[in-house]
This record gives structure tokens, sequence and C-alpha cells, in this order.
């Protein structure tokens, strides 16, 4: 603890020149806002980004098939093929570490032509084909009635699950659509569920455009028969998606004739490659972000160490009295020390103070702005609180050291001899 005639001392030397005081501290105030800033900044990019993940099943890779690029076993190269219901099969039969491996089909598109009406009123959707486990995959918030069920899948029955503008598109203000019945392609489906998709990834016009029927309904319905368009084929969290996907691809060809080394007539997209590098970009920001702002501080570390040499300077006589009076080395380097830590910690707190305001001032203003593509929530962790803090007592302390040093180099004689 610091006794009153050491607050007394360490008060009057800093107000003996105010302004070389403010202008001292204005570094270390500076070096640590800009660091908490920087790393508020890149959490909110952070968390804007992982908000249009949303739930996605991030360890998740979507996997269809091309045109063969090479001849193989008999077939020409330029050969198309399809997956099948088996395939599905026998990817959850080889491979345990797949959570969820579901089939999908499509038909039509918002932008396409009309090709579901209700009434006098038609539209152009997207129909998709789905299994339960999709919703695990894709989460959708389900704002009416429900989803696909197994028992849809396995009596392929004719129900659909329909976005929000298909409500808008085919029903009138407040008439709820559940029980109601929509053609597809001049097919009858019952609606089941309204839902919406909580994520805004890809366009959001046409996911709120989409229609979801059971898979086994659409194949039969549409004469795909047991044709699958495209598989989403998750892990199980321990297991990286990345790390089994050349087996899977292996397994895939293998299955369908393909040349081991055709690497084009299987197409597919890693989610979980994509959410890691950007997981990666953002440690390189944040380090970036302690980087700079590290450099920043250590110009306001320097300035300090500099001002407390022209302190000690000026206080020669004072610290020869002091010595000659039976003051030891040490009491002199802890005093040098401690009016350097009181220094750097109050400007730097005032750093953090206005760092947090600004922070306050942002999350305000975005929440009365709504949704911001890739930003939310700027923020930096009680962690980041004592780091920084951390790195001030580390900073007070190289400050002081080499005018602590200086001081107590001097001899007492010598001291009392300069004016």
């Amino acid at each position: 603890m610091l006794q009153k005639e050491r607050w007394d001392e360490i008060l009057e030397a800093l107000n003996a020149n105010r302004f070389r005081t403010i202008m001292t501290a204005f570094g270390v105030f500076w070096g640590i806002f800009i660091l908490v800033i920087l790393l508020a900044l890149t959490n909110g990019l952070k968390n804007g980004v992982q908000a249009d993940f949303g739930d996605f099943a991030t360890n998740t890779i979507f996997m269809w098939t091309q045109r063969t690029s090479m001849p193989y076993q008999g077939f020409t190269k330029g050969r198309s093929f399809n997956f099948r219901q088996s395939d599905v099969a026998l990817l959850k039969e080889k491979f345990p570490q797949l959570r969820f491996v579901s089939p999908r089909n499509q038909l039509g598109g918002f932008r396409g032509s009309n090709n579901v009406t209700r009434g006098d009123k038609t539209g152009a959707f997207n129909i998709y084909g789905d299994n339960p486990e999709y919703i695990n995959q894709e989460p959708l918030d389900i704002l009416n009635g429900r989803f696909i069920s197994y028992s849809d899948i396995q009596e392929e029955r004719k129900v659909a699950v329909v976005g929000t503008d298909v409500i808008k598109s085919l029903y009138d203000l407040g008439e709820d659509p559940i029980g109601s019945y929509i053609k597809i392609n001049g097919i009858n489906f019952m609606v089941i569920g309204v839902v919406k998709k909580t994520t805004s990834q890809g366009d959001n016009q046409e996911d709120a455009n989409t229609i979801y029927i059971p898979f086994t309904t659409f194949g039969k319905a549409f004469n795909y028969g047991d044709i699958v368009g495209w598989m989403a084929i998750t892990a199980i969290d321990e297991v990286p998606i990345t790390q089994i996907k050349p087996q899977i691809m292996k397994e895939m060809r293998a299955a369908h004739k393909v040349h081991p080394d055709d690497e084009r007539a299987i197409g597919h997209f890693d989610l979980a490659e994509q959410f890691e590098k950007i997981t990666g970009l953002f440690a390189i920001l944040s380090f970036v972000g302690y980087f700079v702002g590290a450099l920043v501080l250590m110009s306001g570390v320097i300035g300090i160490s500099n001002i407390m040499l022209i302190v000690v300077k000026e206080r020669t006589k004072e610290i020869g009295i002091r010595r000659a009076l039976g003051a030891t080395p040490r009491e002199i380097r802890g005093q040098v020390l401690q009016e350097s830590m009181v220094l750097t910690l109050i400007s730097g707190m005032a750093g953090i103070s206005f760092a947090a305001g600004l922070i306050w001032v942002m999350n305000t203003l975005l929440d009365a702005a709504g949704t911001v593509e890739n930003f939310a929530n700027p923020s930096v962790s009680v962690g980041v609180i004592f780091i920084a803090l951390a790195i001030l007592v580390l900073s007070g302390l190289l400050a002081g050291m080499i005018p602590a040093t200086r001081a107590t180099q001097m001899k007492p004689v010598d001291a009392l001899r300069m004016d």
C-alpha cells in the first residue's frame, strides 16, 4: 500500500508540469484505446459472420455429380451419372463418423416459370425433396405447423412445408395456410407448416420462396425414381468432415465406375473448410489488433520513460538529500517506479474507459439500425480487459525501470553539488 506521504509526493511530481504530464499520458491512453477498439471491431466482424451461419451445421459438405473427365472401364469421357438412394445407404454403412446423410432433389425456382397454383393465384417457387434430418443441417424456424416427419417419408404423403413469401403470394392477408391445399405441377399437396430460414447464407428472397416436400414423395410425384440430385453430409463434431472427405469421394467414384483420379466427376462444396478459413482469418485479425495496439502503446511507454528521465534529472538534488538522510537505493527506485506506474495506469484506465464508451455507442447505433450485414455486437471479453491491465502494469514497470536505475546510480555527494 502506498502511504499518504508517498501519494502526496507522486501527485506533486505529476502536477509540477501538468501539460507535459497530460501529453506524456496521452501516448499510453491512445495505445490502449486503439488496442481495445481494434479487438472490439474484430469481434464485431466475427460475430456478424458467425450470425450469418447461425446454427448451420458447419461440419458439412454438399456433394453432387458432374460429367466424367476421364474414360474408365469401357465408359467414355464426358459420361453423366446420378447418385441414387443406395449411395445414401452405402455412406451410412461405410462411414459411422457421419451424423447425417441427407439426399435432396430440386424442382423449379421462383425466378423460373410458374409451377405452383392455389385457386386463381400462381407462383414460381423452389421445390425441394427433403428428409426430416435436413432441418438439423440447415436450421429453419417453424413459424406455424410442423416440418416433414419420418412417417411422411415412409407413407409418401403429399404434404408441403412452405416459406414465408409463398404465403404472401398464394394466400390472403391473415388467412391460415395450415390444412389448405396447393398444386405443384398439377399435383395436390396439403400445407402442414410454415418456416423461415434462420441464417442469411445465400439468397434470402429465394429461401423465402421455397417449398419442402418429402423426398420419397418428390421422387414418385415427379418421376425421379430413386435419383438423388445432391447430398448434404454432416460428420459428428469429433471428426472434421474435411478429414474423411477423400474417402467419401473415393467410395462414390468406385460405386459409379468413375476413374479414381477423376476429381471433376463429383463436385462438392466443403462448408467446414470455408468456416475454418474464416475462423483462421479472424485469429489473424486479432493478432494484428494486439500487434498494432502494442506498438502504439509501446510508443507511449517510451514517452513516459523519457519524461521520467527528465523528472529524475530535475529532482537530482532532492534525490541526493533523500540519500543523505538515509534513503536506500531500493526506496529511491521504488518511488520512481511507483510514479511511472501511477501515470501509466491512470492514462491506461482512461483509455479503456473511453474505448468502452465508444463500444457502447456503436452497439446502441447498431441496435437502432437493425441488422447490419457481416457485423454485429462489437465487444471485448473480460479476459481481454485483464490482458490490457497486465500490459499496463508491465508497461509502467518498463517505463520506470531505466529512470529508476539512473536515480539509484547517483552518489549523494554528486547529487547535492548539482544546481
